[in-house]
């Protein structure tokens, strides 16, 4: 072992903390899915086009695109910038998610 392998191996987080990093990063991610769910749900009950389906359909599977985007790209690294290419994701989702909300509301055929 090198002494750069060692002083790369000493400075690494614990498996855990990677390990609830991406389980807390999981449940707020899984809460923009649920969100997505419901909505669709309550819009579906007014009636919906097939544009509309589409647009809320993607709402519920795009934080999980998201999700898996980020983890790919933080899954190597060191904690704190795995929780930010989380934190990252939590703010395009929610851009997302914004809106798909305003246009869900603003156009009561879509």
């Amino acid at each position: 072992m090198s002494a750069a392998e060692a002083s790369t191996s000493a400075r690494r987080s614990p498996r855990w903390v990677s390990a609830l990093v991406v389980g807390l990063a999981g449940l707020f991610y899984a809460y923009a899915v649920w969100n997505a769910v419901a909505h669709l749900i309550s819009m579906a009950q007014t009636g919906l086009n097939g544009t509309g389906w589409a647009a809320l359909s993607f709402g519920v599977v795009f934080p999980a695109l998201v999700f898996g985007f980020a983890f790919a790209i933080g899954r190597r690294r060191r904690v704190g910038e795995l929780a930010l290419s989380f934190l990252a994701g939590l703010g395009v989702v929610a851009v997302f998610w914004l809106s798909l909300l305003a246009l869900s509301l603003t156009l009561p055929s879509a």
